[in-house]
């Protein structure tokens, strides 16, 4: 005869939890990488629009090459290192971010972003890759696993438009980079404020405080 039986057992990863006494938002750009809900924001490094000549560059130079022979071995090298140059930056400069975000905050929200859509859009997907949201975020999850620490994706709709003081909806187009409520005259940095609604949205059930805002950039020391 066999015996089977059920048992739930406490997720040792939600025990490790600690109490949420320092939560912020996060909205991630194009624009800027970052813009947190406390107003600290980090510029985007734009890593292969910097080095696109010069790869552009390399393949011409590439093309021109001999198939098979060994000066275009030698040149595909080349290309193959500006890529992985590109891609190492990237990486490092996201485990830097991701690492800040895991040990001074309990909390971290992110919109959660349907990526592979958005990078459908011929005239964004090029900077949307370069940018890396989703290697970021993927990064900060598992830092704030190992630190003991939350991470959130919250509903995105809205979060622009949306007035962090009020509520109202202010309808704005790429080119506006300042919120300025036509409800309760807020005005601030677009980003900012939508870092601030994505912070409202989280849905640990506590009470979350919102940090003032102090326009700093992360990492500054």
């Amino acid at each position: 005869m066999v015996w089977c039986f059920s048992v739930e057992l406490p997720d040792p990863a939600r025990e490790m939890k600690k109490e949420i006494t320092r939560a912020v938002g996060v909205d991630v750009g194009l624009k800027r990488l970052l813009a947190l809900s406390n107003g600290k924001m980090v510029e985007n490094p734009r890593w292969f629009r910097s080095t696109e000549k010069k790869l552009v560059k390399a393949q011409r130079t590439l093309s021109r090459k001999k198939k098979g022979s060994n000066n275009r071995y030698q040149q595909r090298i080349k290309v193959v290192k500006i890529h992985r140059k590109v891609r190492n930056q990237r990486k490092d400069f996201h485990h830097k971010i991701s690492r800040e975000l895991a040990i001074n905050y309990d909390l971290i929200l992110f919109e959660n972003l349907n990526i592979t859509n958005m990078v459908k859009n011929r005239h964004l997907a090029k900077s949307i890759s370069d940018v890396g949201w989703g290697q970021l975020i993927r990064f900060t999850r598992y830092k704030a696993e190992e630190a003991g620490t939350w991470v959130e994706l919250v509903n995105p709709k809205g979060t622009t438009q949306r007035c962090s003081e009020c509520g109202n909806i202010d309808p704005k187009t790429l080119s506006t980079r300042i919120h300025r409520c036509s409800y309760c005259g807020l005005t601030i940095d677009r980003d900012v404020n939508a870092s601030i609604n994505i912070l409202k949205r989280s849905y640990s059930g506590q009470e979350l405080p919102v940090e003032p805002v102090e326009h700093a950039p992360l990492g500054d020391g």
